[in-house]
């Protein structure tokens, strides 16, 4: 059984202290969006509290910061009160969640402006800079929640969320009014060897905003990290779908051709006059090329004819013995013609044709794609079934293991055009462990 937060049930409590008023509100016809407003009248009351003790009173009196404290406390109720009258009186809806959402933002504005202004006023100058970052941290824990939910991930957590901000805000100028009330608004506390004094009655206010400004940037932060991950998640999960069901829809004549020039070396123009084209899934192909082996970490690889040279896709491990985050695949040759050597890629073969980018989806998971097609990638996943990382590409209709992409070209053609027959993408059916292929006809 999970164990209710701590948060939730003081929540709780409070609604069944506050809900016969709630009922009371409802009777009386008061609307949830009534009782938003009345909200932000009321922080717009606490504003004018602290600008009015700003200008009239004077360094030591204390009374303007208990008094607008209290205000900030009443008026924090009312964020409460809103929602259960939603609830309750059965007027929930989407404008009035919008509504509650932009006037919160409002009052919370409105109360860090009066603070500001009065401690300028009296000339805490260093108090209300960490003031304005608490204001800045503020908006920010509640716009990363929002944007997080508009692109549709929830993103609720964090210590400092609006109602523990108001309670520490409203306490704390209370308690800041009780100890200048005891000990006096002029008090100073002093150390020995210390030029400057460390304590006084102002100081109950700017400890605790200060305690806001590192929490609730740190909130804001951790959230924006919380939403990157899930959004990666999401998008890694929806292309993987796509990918599933696009199935022979998504091998375009366009790809064949661009795909061609890849692995062939050559560019090929765009053709607009008819191409005939098939798939056929068969048992495998018809070529004799020499197969790769003993390459440890070896995805897949491309042949071509007539050229036996192969290019190699491996995983890329770094000094720790981690896949390279930045460069996950490297790509090799290895040279049939030149008694099987292993050279690297030259630079306009790394740049324009056969190196790949890459990009992190979480959860040591890559998707990549040859820098000459971004719009066929593959993603590089390791297989629970045998704790290994694999390639995996579209084959008969299938997400499947890639080990080999293999073009044949024809006598007859020229350096732009070269007479492309077929291309064959070969692999394994990851869950019934049989070998597929497929070729598409050019």
């Amino acid at each position: 059984m999970n164990k209710v937060p701590l948060r939730i049930r003081l929540q709780q409590g409070i609604y069944k202290v506050i809900n016969p008023f709630v009922k009371l509100l409802i009777k009386l016809g008061l609307t949830p969006n009534a009782v938003t407003t009345i909200g932000l009248i009321l922080n717009l009351g606490v504003a004018f509290i602290f600008i009015f003790g700003g200008e009239e009173g004077n360094r030591g009196d204390f009374r303007y910061v208990g008094w607008a404290g209290g205000l900030i406390l009443f008026a924090g109720l009312f964020d409460m009160l809103d929602g259960q009258v939603a609830r309750l009186g059965n007027m929930s809806s989407r404008f009035g969640a919008l509504y509650d959402s932009v006037l919160d933002r409002y009052s919370e504005l409105f109360m860090f402006l009066g603070i500001c202004y009065y401690l300028v006023a009296h000339h805490y100058f260093m108090s209300s800079l960490i003031t304005f970052v608490a204001l800045i941290g503020s908006m920010m824990v509640s716009y990363t929640r929002a944007r997080a939910e508009g692109l549709g991930i929830e993103c609720k957590g964090g210590i400092m969320q609006r109602p523990e901000r108001v309670v520490t805000v409203g306490v704390a100028a209370i308690a800041c009014w009780a100890t200048a009330y005891y000990l006096g608004g002029n008090y100073k506390l002093f150390i020995h060897g210390v030029k400057f004094h460390v304590f006084e009655p102002m100081s109950v206010l700017t400890i605790p905003l200060t305690f806001l400004a590192v929490f609730t940037n740190i909130t804001a932060i951790r959230r924006l990290m919380d939403s990157k991950k899930a959004l990666e998640k999401k998008e890694h999960t929806e292309k993987l779908s796509i990918v599933a069901k696009q199935g022979s829809k998504v091998r375009a004549l366009s790809w064949l051709i661009i795909l061609a020039s890849i692995l062939s070396g050559y560019t090929l123009p765009l053709h607009t006059g008819k191409t005939e084209r098939n798939i056929i899934v068969a048992d495998g192909p018809e070529d004799t090329f020499p197969v790769p082996r003993g390459i440890k970490n070896q995805l897949f690889y491309l042949q071509k004819t007539p050229n036996t040279n192969t290019i190699v896709c491996e995983l890329n491990f770094n000094d720790k013995g981690e896949i390279d985050p930045d460069n996950p695949v490297h790509v090799f040759w290895i040279r049939y013609k030149e008694f099987g050597q292993r050279a690297e890629l030259s630079f306009i073969q790394r740049t324009f044709a056969y190196g790949v980018k890459s990009k992190p989806l979480g959860n040591g998971e890559y998707e990549i794609h040859f820098v000459s097609y971004k719009k066929k990638p593959f993603y590089i996943i390791k297989s629970s079934a045998d704790n290994k990382y694999h390639a995996y590409a579209q084959i008969g209709n299938k997400l499947s293991i890639l080990n080999r992409i293999f073009i044949k070209i024809n006598p007859g053609g020229t350096f732009w055009s070269p007479n492309v027959e077929y291309i064959e993408l070969k692999g394994v059916d990851p869950i019934t462990g049989k070998e597929v292929m497929e070729r598409n006809k050019v």
